[in-house]
């Protein structure tokens, strides 16, 4: 009998050892709260990077419907309409969207293509626009009632005649040479206040950097440009490559790209400045920048210029704003 109890008595320590203490199971069960705590998070991140992947590649696929119904005139699909999956306003995963070669960053706001912003459960209505081409408008319910409106885009006065500007100053007449140049950067220039009393209040040379180069002698066969850009040229030094919007003064609109160079003021190299392109002294210099797609309007080359943006990311927060 004595030795039938210390039988029992052993077997019942060796089961004592196999099970958890409360102690040991509180720990075990904060530590999983811990973990899940932790991880939530990420997996809600990976969760709507996932749905906002679905929703482009499905706007993606709208937009070639939309292009295929405008390029063979078939009216009635010329819309169509994606219901997003999104389960937050706005765009959590990715800054800028590119959907068939038209890039778009949050800084932008509204823009000719592109209006509105993603909402959960919202939808993007993709259409076809005669003269602008493919439009993606964004809609829905905002589920954010603290979401900050955009900054409005600023109003551009893109009807203003920038030729005619200088034509107003007389200072064409007034200097007759092969290589006239006025400099928006140039700060002791005298011609510089004259131009610039003439220029409209929303005029687009008042933001970013911008040169008038012509030979005034020659201007009746229309040799006579003004390059602008959004890019601060003394911010970004000389010898840099920019993208540039240049005007022909007969007409047309193109984009181009031309490399900063510093300009020293004689007698003064504390003025010194970094102007939008180096000197250009003949036709032929010109026309390299009058190469390729010519717009008609100012407005039209805008719209390119900050798609040709996309090739610069350095430069995408420099439009005005």
């Amino acid at each position: 009998m004595h030795k039938l109890q210390k039988i029992c008595r052993k077997i019942q320590g060796k089961q004592n050892t196999q099970g958890f203490t409360l102690v040991e199971l509180i720990v075990v069960l904060t530590i999983l709260t811990i973990l899940a705590v932790m991880l939530i998070p990420t997996l809600q991140g990976y969760l709507e990077k996932t749905l906002e992947t679905a929703d482009v590649v499905e706007v993606r696929q709208a937009y070639m419907d939309v292009l295929t119904a405008s390029l063979t005139g078939d009216s009635e699909n010329m819309t169509k309409t994606v219901q997003l999956r999104q389960k937050e306003d706005d765009w959590q995963s990715m800054d800028p969207v590119t959907i068939a070669g038209i890039t778009h960053y949050k800084a932008d706001g509204d823009t000719e293509t592109w209006t509105g912003i993603p909402t959960a459960g919202g939808q993007c209505e993709v259409s076809y626009k005669e003269g602008v081409g493919i439009v993606f408008t964004w809609s829905g319910k905002s589920h954010k009632p603290s979401l900050a409106p955009r900054p409005p885009t600023p109003t551009i006065d893109f009807d203003e005649d920038i030729h005619g500007i200088l034509q107003k100053t007389d200072l064409l007449n007034k200097h007759k040479t092969s290589n006239f140049e006025i400099d928006s950067k140039c700060r002791n220039s005298t011609m510089l206040p004259v131009v610039q009393k003439e220029l409209s209040e929303n005029s687009l040379l008042k933001y970013g950097t911008w040169a008038y180069l012509a030979d005034t002698n020659k201007l009746s066969e229309n040799h006579a440009y003004l390059f602008w850009t959004s890019v601060d040229t003394d911010a970004v030094g000389a010898g840099k490559k920019i993208p540039v919007i240049v005007s022909r003064a007969g007409g047309g609109y193109y984009i181009a790209e031309s490399v900063t160079a510093e300009r020293t003021v004689l007698n003064h190299p504390e003025q010194s400045y970094v102007a939008i392109a180096n000197h250009i002294w003949n036709y032929g210099g010109f026309s390299t920048y009058t190469k390729g797609t010519r717009y008609a309007t100012m407005e039209e080359a805008y719209a390119a210029y900050k798609q040709k943006l996309a090739d610069y990311p350095e430069y995408k927060d420099t439009l005005p704003k």
